[in-house]
């Protein structure tokens, strides 16, 4: 419309795919590979400055727009998750964990993302590693609707309390292939371990277990880019009630596990861009300040036991490989 901004910052930017990310414009060879005119392409702008103000809300209007931040990397944000090294894990439908590395673009050898995490202003870009996971809270809705083993999604945890251990059986979720740090379309769910021991807390528990082991296979891969061991993970999103896989996170991982007070870090990572923006927050030190922990979860499992999962999880990864050919869709 007549006075409006075409406008978006880098972090969405660069989820196209079109953006070069160490000039932080569209790349015109890319866009030309796809025939997008660049006229037709939004102004590229940091994700906390003000880009306008609101015309067509009697409510809002003159209100500034002040904070754009893609939605992960709003999330991270939220989570005062500002300098290298320090990450999050969202977990949703789906878990998405980035990876803060600061000021250095570090081009992943081992199967996740690389993107911008947040830029302020005239300061310089800060990126991150993005690892995802496709499928995590669907997989609880799948027992619930596909399956009828739970009547809600807070059940899965009741039935899985109601067993020692996995007994031996694994799931894995790859219901349209898996995503990082394997990327394979071909892969397909599978059950595996299973005996005539095993019983629906098990498979609940395995469900839950899958969750923890994906983000471990993720957070291998950060490790092994970043050449920076995590020493502490922050975690939010809807999953995160979940106190039996908050506790199996922590000890699949080896490292604390950490909830914030506030769990809807994307919005809030949002109204923090916006607010340094206008002022109403000095800077990203009275942030961190503002970030409070709820609880925390110490790793409680023995290596060995750590390390024989891991073993057992990527054994029932292999089985889910290679099912998709050209006779099976």
């Amino acid at each position: 419309m007549d006075g409006g901004v075409h406008a978006t910052d880098v972090t969405n930017a660069s989820r196209t795919m079109f953006m070069d990310l160490d000039t932080l414009q569209w790349d015109q060879d890319i866009l030309d590979a796809f025939g997008v005119p660049a006229s037709m392409m939004p102004a590229i702008k940091s994700s906390s400055e003000v880009y306008g103000t609101v015309h067509t809300s009697q409510l809002l209007r003159e209100v500034p727009v002040a904070g754009i931040l893609g939605d992960q990397q709003a999330a991270t944000f939220g989570q005062a998750a500002f300098q290298a090294g320090e990450a999050k894990n969202t977990y949703g439908t789906g878990c998405f964990l980035i990876f803060n590395t600061g000021e250095e673009i570090v081009h992943s050898k081992n199967g996740l993302l690389t993107t911008l995490g947040y830029k302020l202003g005239d300061a310089k870009p800060h990126y991150a590693l993005e690892g995802s996971i496709a499928v995590t809270g669907s997989l609880i809705q799948w027992l619930r609707d596909n399956l009828g083993l739970i009547s809600s999604a807070p059940e899965v945890e009741t039935l899985a309390a109601g067993v020692e251990d996995n007994g031996g059986v694994y799931i894995v979720p790859a219901f349209s292939g898996l995503f990082a740090p394997y990327w394979r379309a071909d892969a397909r769910g599978a059950i595996v371990g299973l005996t005539r021991f095993a019983n629906k807390g098990h498979i609940a528990r395995a469900a839950l277990e899958a969750t923890a082991f994906q983000t471990r296979e993720v957070l291998d891969a950060v490790n092994a880019d970043s050449g920076v061991p995590l020493t502490e993970l922050k975690v939010d999103g809807g999953m995160v009630a979940n106190e039996a896989l908050m506790q199996f996170q922590a000890d699949i991982l080896g490292v604390p596990v950490v909830r914030p007070k506030v769990v809807e870090t994307t919005a809030l990572g949002a109204a923090y861009a916006a607010g340094l923006a206008v002022g109403f927050w000095k800077d990203l030190g009275e942030l961190s300040s503002n970030w409070g922990e709820d609880k925390r979860w110490e790793p409680q499992l023995p290596a060995e036991e750590q390390e024989r999962q891991m073993r057992l999880w990527k054994k029932a990864v292999t089985k889910s490989m290679d099912w998709v050919d050209e006779d099976v869709k």
